[in-house]
């Protein structure tokens, strides 16, 4: 397949691992772009959108859009650090003070911080949402407000894979009075001209290429932990998280009109690698007009570690965004990994979208396909991108998966 864009020399591996993955790795179209020092060295995207199945061959072009899944988060959580850094919101203070209808069943001492680093315990939904329940925001904003924590709050940290969103997104809404989507619109994606959407507007629909779900393995075996878990017992966290979605996850409904209207902040973001490169580009260069060094910092700084409640394997996280880690030994389908150097942080998503900021190397790194990749995080596709952006720069993977300069 074709690959089109630009690709500085000192990068050429990148543009060579992008072409194997199309050739050899199951990649359907995809797009990748990074940045150096603020300059764009890699900006490149290929294969084919397949909008209308595996016979349709419509070219992936420089304005292709495709869902992000939760690489969306890393979007929202640097909406909430905005805020922050403007003296507005403050992420000690409980977080029924800006929310006070959230200090239902025992979360009335809960902070702002606990629902960034995934520790509140309302990583689900107790009771059966009702169907297409994730389109009307007051409908899931009413229900976390009366939800009861799955554990007591602070003791320990789970993946909020579909609550994060709505929990974050409410608290920027009650301070700053505009939705997620809009604050993020408004502040970021028009500013720095990104082609990234909490919330997609009708006039960009064509340019979406439709997500094609990830390949089954041929044994259960081979599922990771977590949806091994939750496909055996519905009632378990995981089943839970997978489960009672109201009918939004594995039904194909992120491929419909009204997924890509709904502002779905945890996993519903529509963009390409460059939008998301130029989103985490600031971070990596002091924080620009978005972020505080000071704030900045905390973004990147470990808040919470160890085995996690939801996915039941070890997690790291910032406030809101994803640190190194490798997953690789814990099991045959549990080989999620993500590989980058420690001073960096960002977000991956279902399937292999990734993007992420390393102040240290003052570099941003953003990819986004159609196709998903097994596993829960990154795959080989994008981390082969991610390696290779950092052999360019001298780095070396010397242990636990982690580049050191």
């Amino acid at each position: 397949m074709s690959v089109d864009g630009a690709c500085d020399p000192r990068f050429a591996q990148v543009r060579d691992e992008f072409e194997r993955n199309l050739a050899e790795r199951g990649e359907v179209g995809a797009s990748v772009c990074v940045t150096l020092a603020g300059e764009t060295v890699v900006d490149l995207w290929g294969g084919t959108t397949e909008p209308s199945g595996p016979g349709d061959r419509s070219p992936w072009t420089k304005d292709t859009l495709a869902l992000m899944w939760s690489a969306t988060k890393g979007a929202t959580a640097l909406c909430a650090h905005m805020l922050a850094s403007r003296g507005v919101l403050d992420l000690d203070a409980p977080v029924a003070q800006y929310w006070p209808e959230f200090a239902k069943n025992g979360k009335d001492a809960i902070p702002v911080r606990m629902l960034l680093c995934h520790q509140a315990g309302l990583a689900a939904f107790h009771d059966p949402l009702p169907i297409n329940a994730f389109y009307d925001w007051d409908v899931i904003t009413d229900t976390l407000a009366g939800e009861e924590p799955f554990w007591e709050p602070g003791t320990r940290h789970g993946y909020h894979g579909t609550t994060f969103g709505h929990l974050v997104g409410e608290v920027v809404r009650r301070v700053d009075g505009r939705s997620l989507g809009t604050f993020f619109r408004e502040e970021v994606a028009q500013p720095f001209g990104l082609d990234l959407f909490i919330g997609l507007p009708e006039e960009h629909e064509s340019r979406v290429a439709p997500n094609i779900d990830m390949d089954m393995p041929a044994s259960p075996d081979e599922l990771p932990t977590f949806y091994r878990v939750a496909l055996s017992d519905p009632t378990s966290l995981p089943g839970l998280i997978v489960l009672n979605t109201g009918g939004w996850m594995g039904t194909g409904a992120c491929n419909t009109r009204e997924s890509h209207a709904a502002e779905l902040p945890a996993l519903g973001g529509i963009g390409n690698g460059r939008a998301l490169a130029g989103m985490y580009a600031p971070l990596a260069n002091g924080g620009g007009d978005l972020v505080t060094p000071e704030q900045l910092a905390q973004m990147g700084a470990v808040s919470a570690a160890g085995i996690d409640a939801s996915v039941l394997m070890p997690s790291r996280w910032t406030l809101g965004f994803m640190k190194a880690l490798d997953n690789r030994a814990q099991g045959p389908g549990d080989r999620d990994f993500c590989f980058m150097s420690e001073e960096a942080f960002g977000h991956a998503g279902m399937g292999g979208s990734m993007g992420f900021a390393d102040p240290k190397a003052r570099l941003s790194f953003g990819y986004v396909m159609n196709k998903q990749g097994g596993g829960l995080a990154l795959n080989e596709r994008g981390q082969s991108l991610i390696d290779a952006v950092y052999r360019a720069l001298g780095y070396k993977r010397v242990r636990e998966g982690i580049w050191y300069d």
